[in-house]
């Protein structure tokens, strides 16, 4: 019995010194994200506002103070359709006052395509947002889609994600939660 909360409360102790640190880029690549790109220095992010479908325009600098997972998609998109998911799925379990996935739907998505997209894809937990010219995409540098970008509490790039991945996975939870405890 004393072996076993020895055990326990090493590897409790263990877990949260590894949120504690800084983010293990690496360790996240080898467990399934080999295609997150840490930024060799993390650089403020573009200040192009981008709208909602009721007109209201938003910057990324609203959500200075949190970690944000921004995900550039589009309805015409395949592997947008099977990563839209994983982001609602995300947002639903660890979305709040420290952390949020904002999803911009970039370049052009009619109303109608878009209300159809989160309807079969079962998406609950994003709010829809756009950027219908790609001024936000062109000034972020996303040249594809999707890409996802990591941003730090400061409003700062700390890494991107070119192509699809599952956030939902335990190594993004892990990166997100190490980003958190920055």
């Amino acid at each position: 019995m004393l072996r076993s909360a020895l055990l326990y409360t090493a590897l409790l102790f263990g877990a949260n010194a590894a949120f504690a640190g800084a983010v293990d880029w690496q360790a996240a690549r080898d467990a399934g994200l080999v295609k997150l790109v840490p930024a060799e220095e993390p650089a403020p992010v573009s200040d192009v506002e981008f709208t909602d479908p009721k007109g209201g325009t938003h910057t990324l600098a609203d959500y200075k103070g949190k970690v944000v997972l921004l995900n550039f998609w589009a309805t015409w998109c395949a592997p947008c359709r099977e990563e839209m998911p994983y982001l609602d799925a995300l947002q639903s379990e660890m979305g709040g006052e420290d952390f949020e996935v904002v999803a911009v739907a970039t370049g052009r998505n009619a109303p109608d395509r878009i209300d159809k997209f989160y309807a079969e894809t079962g998406l609950q937990n994003l709010p829809v947002l756009l950027d219908p010219r790609q001024q936000l995409a062109r000034d972020m540098g996303v040249v594809g889609l999707p890409v996802t970008v990591l941003i730090d509490r400061e409003g700062r790039e700390v890494a991107r994600l070119l192509g699809e991945a599952d956030w939902s996975s335990e190594p993004a939870k892990t990166v997100i939660r190490q980003l958190v405890a920055e």
